[in-house]
């Protein structure tokens, strides 16, 4: 199988596959409770604008980002609906969140302020969440500063300068089923929920769950539920089950063109430090991908490839640029495809089968691809 239009390197994003992602995910809700599809960091590697477009078509009613500057981008780019972003520092384009009518979450008193003097300058309310931390111990109010935070939203509120559309948090532990801090999370969750709105405050959506939550917690629905991972058809973690047991399907597939085939003689050292040095004679694939494309150097002499049907892997170091498989006298022509990963029902190894080669998450291993690799967005 040769590549298409001559690309060194190409990642496959699927879109129907995104869809019906959504559509799977959203029928495990009730019928209160909406769908955020998370796009973030350019929609874990997929890219974002294609995928926000691809999932709204799908039925998911919210996009979520971390950045105002990610949700920025989609706005310019016409995306509209309701777009929230969660992680702003002092000196963010407040301002130009009002005017873009993003709902922005605050997490204390500092960041209250900027956005109401945001909403001066503008001349009308900003739409914020406020974030509670029920455990997680990254952002969002503590709760015993919970009550002067509220306090200071409903003054904000009163004053017409604001508008609080949403109270949510985030778990530590979800993907780890029966987990003690996940009961206590939502216990935490549900008595700052009570206390706010105990003191007037009337939020739009109430929301917690994640992926895993989505996937496996319906008491952490509430409102609505953001879905990250899962929506590019990945399990959140192992230990809950594949993608194939909650009806997902990964959305990225990565190749990239063998550069070179050539034999080579027993004992001949392959890459950087020879790591790995050739056991017989063999004939070695030279793959363009490295870990300037994202590709793992911790994956070295174990990240999986399919090269022409067969089941290789890396031998030696990945270098910046590229990397080796040992083809075991193979001699596959150059300009054949090798798949890093794919959905992984053609043989191909999948992200989870990467993420294990490096030590690491599936996560990791579709949002670190590198802006060298273009993606092929199909089925639009």
């Amino acid at each position: 199988m040769q590549t298409s239009a001559g690309l060194r390197a190409r990642a496959e994003v699927d879109l129907a596959a995104l869809r019906g992602n959504v559509r799977a995910l959203r029928s495990r809700l009730g019928p209160g409770t909406a769908l955020m599809a998370v796009v973030k960091s350019d929609a874990y590697g997929h890219g974002a604008l294609p995928v926000a477009r691809a999932a709204l078509e799908a039925g998911a009613t919210w996009l979520g980002t971390a950045t105002p500057h990610e949700a920025l981008a989609l706005r310019a780019a016409g995306i509209g609906g309701r777009l929230m972003c969660w992680l702003w520092t002092p000196g963010d384009p407040w301002r130009e969140g009002i005017e873009a009518d993003l709902d922005m979450s605050v997490s204390g008193l500092w960041a209250l302020r900027e956005v109401t003097a945001a909403a001066r300058e503008v001349g009308r309310p900003a739409r914020i969440q406020l974030k509670a931390d029920t455990g997680l111990g990254r952002n969002g109010c503590q709760p015993a500063d919970w009550p002067e935070l509220v306090g200071a939203a409903l003054t904000a509120q009163a004053a017409g300068l604001v508008e609080v559309t949403g109270l949510w948090s985030h778990f530590a532990c979800a993907d780890e089923p029966g987990h003690p801090s996940i009961a206590a999370q939502l216990d935490v969750f549900r008595g700052m929920l009570a206390y706010a709105e105990k003191a007037g405050v009337r939020p739009e959506v109430r929301h917690i769950a994640n992926s895993a939550a989505t996937l496996t917690l319906p008491e952490a629905h509430f409102d609505l539920v953001r879905t990250g991972i899962a929506l590019y058809g990945i399990s959140p973690s192992p230990g809950l089950g594949t993608p194939e047991d909650f009806g997902l399907r990964p959305v990225m597939t990565l190749s990239a063109s063998v550069a070179l085939v050539k034999q080579v003689p027993e004992g001949h050292g392959v890459s950087y430090g020879h790591h790995y040095v050739t056991p017989g004679e063999t004939t070695l694939g030279l793959i363009p991908l490295g870990y300037a494309d994202g590709i793992p150097r911790h994956a070295s002499d174990r990240g999986p490839v399919l090269v022409d049907g067969v089941r290789r892997r890396v031998a030696g170091r990945v270098a910046m640029d590229q990397f080796v498989v040992d083809l075991g006298g193979d001699t596959p022509a150059p300009g054949t495809t090798a798949v890093l990963f794919g959905p992984g029902d053609r043989g191909e190894p999948t992200a989870e089968d990467w993420a294990r080669a490096a030590g690491t998450i599936a996560y990791e291993i579709v949002t670190r691809i590198g802006s060298r690799v273009p993606r092929v967005h199909v089925n639009g």
